[in-house]
């Protein structure tokens, strides 16, 4: 969302983003075109504010509702500024396959693991539910397809690098808007990839029994859905 508002093609002032705006960038920008994951997280992003058809990027800092615990490149609202880049955090992402130009959904996946590793260390107050699982592997597939192929989920080092550092376009380093689109299909076969890969040491277990859209009980205690309920 920062890229979007630093080219321009939402609000630079980071105000005012309501989401036909959004939707219409996303298209533009990164072959999202509409589609019921995007238009879920949207949804979600008016949840942060009291404003009736709009949000800003202030408001998306919001604890719990899309921001979460266990950031690739943000600290825990626990710990600290939970809005601004943290590049200590996102050295577990950036250091992460060396002998590769490229990271992919194995890499990111074991990114992801051992992120939420050092999270449950760090942060006694660490919210790990389904509803965060989800979020994260949804944000995961989104940067992969974004800075790479959203069929593959391989994506260069350098684009993925200066997406985050810098929140821009590597436009002069090379990228192009990907040819494929990214949607549902696309997003949950990614999704899944991730899923599995991040279970590679140990399984992924909920850290608190939070009931959310994406949880059905059981018996025995929460369960993930897989593909998750989204709708």
């Amino acid at each position: 969302m920062n890229i979007l508002a630093n080219h321009g093609f939402i609000s630079r002032d980071g105000r005012n983003i309501t989401i036909p705006m959004v939707v219409k960038a996303a298209d533009v920008v990164y072959n999202n075109p509409a589609d019921p994951v995007l238009s879920l997280s949207l949804k979600l992003a008016l949840l942060t504010t009291d404003a009736s058809d709009s949000f800003t990027l202030e408001d998306l800092k919001l604890h719990g509702t899309i921001e979460h615990d266990a950031s690739l490149s943000r600290s825990d609202d626990a710990l600290g500024d939970n809005l601004h880049f943290n590049s200590t955090i996102f050295s577990t992402l950036s250091e992460s396959n060396p002998k590769s130009d490229v990271y992919d959904t194995t890499s990111i996946g074991l990114v992801l693991e051992e992120r939420l590793a050092l999270a449950k260390k760090a942060n006694s107050n660490l919210v790990n539910t389904v509803k965060e699982r989800h979020t994260q592997l949804l944000e995961a597939s989104l940067f992969l397809s974004a800075m790479g192929d959203p069929i593959t989920g391989i994506a260069p080092k350098t684009f993925v690098q200066v997406f985050f550092r810098e929140e821009r376009l590597p436009l002069a380093e090379g990228w192009k808007r990907p040819p494929h689109p990214t949607n549902s299909t696309s997003l949950m076969n990614l999704m899944a990839q991730l899923d599995k890969a991040s279970q590679t040491n140990r399984p992924w277990l909920p850290s608190s029994f939070i009931t959310c859209p994406w949880t059905r009980l059981q018996p025995e205690g929460p369960e993930m859905v897989w593909p998750p309920t989204l709708f």
